[in-house]
């Protein structure tokens, strides 16, 4: 069955013009993400398809994309369902979120006091999500055994916890018709997509084989078996018609679970160093595979 959805052109200046000054555009992500493709984004650009027709990001993170794109169709999912919820807490009372992050200073102890004490309410929780990600070590998610976040506090230099305006912008783009956001494994969304969809998968990595600190916490949240299940996924959603782009470590063993895909290697310093002038060089690549 054909779809009837209309396809959504794509105007590459434009988006190459918001990409360069991704800072004060708007929308754009109101959290910090370890491994969000802001600074790739330009990259990306470079090989969008001219249409397409439903936006499918099985590994939403910040959304850095999705906010660029600004799609009407969308299907946004992630595995983290902390970060859904505050996606769909944003969407649906964002002036109720803003209320609760206004009471929250950007201070050690308050920080650890939040951390301790998560609240049930929805929006409140969403907000100390929001609060907690903007004051932790660089934007970085994660939980201990018992699924608690744990990340420490990361002495942030603007004590300015949200840009109200921006959080404002990012509910009404996800508020329009089209979009859906909802917890679901890649396993799960990837098999909807269809003829004439645009995927972008980026999928947890790490960058130097096993020789960073990160090698644990990643191999337990994706495994190289859920990278080779990932670029499955991908090469059966671009069989199905669908223009796949995924970043990735610039690595031969994952380049290789790509056969007939275009690869453009990116060097860019590392964000996940506390001091600056520690950051190395990390290489990714950004992969494609077009459906015209």
């Amino acid at each position: 069955m054909v779809r009837s959805i209309p396809a959504t052109r794509v105007d590459k200046e434009v988006l190459g013009k918001r990409a360069a000054r991704y800072l004060s555009a708007t929308p754009r992500p109101f959290l910090r993400w370890a491994g969000s493709k802001r600074a790739l984004l330009a990259h990306i650009v470079d090989v969008l398809p001219a249409t397409f027709r439903q936006y499918h990001e099985p590994f939403l993170g910040s959304g850095s994309l999705f906010f660029l794109l600004q799609p009407e169709r969308a299907i946004l999912s992630d595995a983290c369902g902390e970060l859904v919820e505050t996606f769909l807490a944003v969407r649906d009372k964002p002036e109720l979120v803003l209320r609760y992050i206004s009471a929250l200073k950007i201070d050690r102890e308050i920080f650890y006091t939040v951390r301790a004490n998560r609240s049930l309410g929805r929006y409140k929780r969403a907000a100390e999500f929001i609060y907690l990600n903007k004051a932790c070590w660089n934007g970085l998610y994660r939980v201990n055994s018992n699924g608690d976040f744990n990340v420490p506090y990361g002495a942030p230099k603007s004590a300015n916890v949200i840009d109200d305006l921006n959080l404002r912008r990012c509910a009404e783009v996800l508020s329009r018709p089209g979009i859906n956001v909802k917890q679901a494994s890649f396993l799960e969304t990837l098999p909807d997509v269809q003829d004439g969809d645009l995927v972008f998968l980026d999928p947890p990595y790490v960058t130097g084989h096993n020789n960073n600190g990160f090698v644990d916490y990643n191999e337990t949240l994706f495994s190289w078996g859920d990278q080779v299940e990932a670029a499955r996924a991908a090469i059966a959603a671009a069989n199905r018609g669908a223009h796949v782009i995924v970043t990735n470590a610039y690595h031969d063993d994952v380049l290789a679970l790509y056969p007939g895909f275009s690869v453009k290697p990116l060097s860019r310093a590392s964000t996940l160093a506390s001091n600056s002038a520690k950051r190395r060089r990390v290489e990714e690549a950004v992969i494609w595979k077009r459906s015209e």
